[in-house]
């Protein structure tokens, strides 16, 4: 057996969602009728962009008008986010919730 098949063959520890995290930037989302809501000025609609981060074991959502300094976080924010696909999962739920509008907010996470 060479060192390769060895190595190969260890159980790996599971990744520790408290020191791994992942980001996902999605821009240019015309949102739909009632935008977008935010915890500090309510909500926003037009061309946005959304911006997730994965740390903590949590999915933090964040959304700017595209092109603009400043960010806001989207209302429900954080979601709980065991693992970095379940976060990823989360930010497309985020972004086809900015094309739906209606006032969007964080989507639940899909884990319960």
């Amino acid at each position: 057996m060479t060192e390769h098949d060895q190595t190969r063959r260890q159980p790996q520890p599971p990744v520790d969602p408290r020191t791994a995290w992942a980001t996902w930037t999605t821009q240019s989302i015309i949102s739909g009728p009632g935008g977008v809501s935010t915890a500090e000025v309510g909500p926003i609609s037009g061309d946005l962009t959304v911006h997730t981060t994965w740390v903590d074991g949590e999915a933090r959502l964040t959304v700017q008008y595209t092109g603009a300094l400043d960010w806001y976080t989207v209302t429900g924010s954080p979601v709980p986010a065991a693992d970095e696909t379940t976060a990823r999962a989360i930010h497309q739920a985020m972004v086809n919730g900015v094309k739906a509008g209606r006032g969007a907010e964080a989507p639940p996470s899909p884990t319960g």
